[in-house]
């Protein structure tokens, strides 16, 4: 049986920089590893039939340089692409670019790692109104797709119970738990805590619709 509080506490979290070209950018990871050979974790990331049915309807041409479009989400290029270990690709979403990289690290025969990296320019006072949950809060909703996508048993939440389930008590619940984990991935890599606590609950309350105390 499925449980989305448990898939939530078997990710980990990260928050920290990167120097580019057009100066200082922050670094949002979110990684999991699954019972899933690399080629099938590969694949299910990286296939435009598989995608739809853990994350997003996608279209476009998914190689070097070709470009893709999440409905009603953001849309790219691909940068770099390096079967079945790694691609980097724009996030272009609102008029801002951002971009992420992909990781496929396999662990043991039957075992691989995800490792996401969100790298994204973001000004202070956006970041002291959000902080990291902005974007971590949905790469979270987006595993918890990809894991029931690969629970062996075939239970879990589909994109088409996603809306359903987001406003649900258990949803919300793990929009809440989500947040909290990314507050304390923030406050572990050197944020106030009473800063990146206040982040946190603006967080929670625009992905749940609950306001902030």
């Amino acid at each position: 049986m499925f449980d989305a509080t448990e898939q939530i506490n078997a990710v980990q979290r990260k928050v920290g920089s990167r120097t580019l070209e057009a100066g200082e950018a922050r670094v949002t990871t979110i990684s999991q590893t699954y019972q899933a050979t690399a080629e099938d974790l590969w694949d299910a990331c990286t296939s435009v039939e598989r995608i739809p049915r853990w994350f997003l309807p996608i279209s476009g041409d998914l190689r070097l340089g070709g470009t893709y479009q999440l409905q009603g989400n953001a849309h790219g290029t691909v940068d770099s692409c390096e079967p079945p270990h790694r691609f980097t690709a724009t996030w272009e979403m609102g008029g801002e670019v951002s971009w992420i990289e992909v990781r496929v690290t396999p662990v043991g025969d039957e075992r691989a790692r995800l490792d996401l990296d969100h790298i994204a320019h973001v000004d202070q006072d956006r970041w002291a109104q959000f902080g990291p949950g902005a974007v971590g809060v949905g790469w979270d909703l987006g595993l918890l797709g990809l894991a029931s996508h690969l629970a062996a048993d075939g239970s879990g939440i589909t994109p088409e119970q996603g809306a359903e389930w987001t406003a649900s008590a258990e949803g919300r619940r793990a929009m809440e738990l989500s947040s909290q984990l990314w507050c304390e991935a923030s406050i572990a890599a050197g944020t106030d805590a009473d800063e990146a606590k206040a982040a946190a609950e603006r967080t929670t309350a625009f992905y749940t619709g609950n306001p902030a105390a």
